[in-house]
């Protein structure tokens, strides 16, 4: 089992930045990921992390504005945004799993059974 925890989110204006924080317990994850969900819209992936090597995918909707890191002691993924734009308003939601498979398949999210609850980005124009 996997358990997490989301932090981070808030209100912002454009060009703004903030850092969302996923906080993993229980087994070790294979990889971990964020996805994200606009009101009326499918949740979409944003990056994922592979924490045994280090491998990491960036969606192209936010490659050059959105990062990530990780704390070396924790499983704790951290999602690094920056110039954010009102298109990246949404629900972020945290993901893992143990299967190697369902990892080497993102950004499809229907392999992922472990979700956190989300936190909220608003960006207002």
């Amino acid at each position: 089992w996997l358990d997490l925890v989301e932090s981070g989110g808030a209100s912002v204006q454009t060009g703004g930045s903030l850092r969302l924080s996923c906080a993993a317990s229980g087994d070790i994850p294979e990889c971990m990921a964020w996805f994200r969900q606009a009101p009326g819209k499918e949740r979409d992936g944003v990056v994922v992390w592979w924490p045994g090597g280090g491998r990491r995918d960036v969606a192209d909707s936010v490659k050059g504005r959105f990062a990530i890191s990780q704390d070396s002691t924790t499983t704790t993924l951290h999602l690094e945004m920056t110039n954010l734009k009102p298109e990246d308003t949404a629900r972020y939601y945290c993901t893992a799993t143990v299967f190697r498979y369902v990892c080497n398949d993102w950004p499809d999210k229907s392999g992922f059974t472990y979700w956190g609850r989300g936190t909220q980005v608003s960006i207002s124009s």
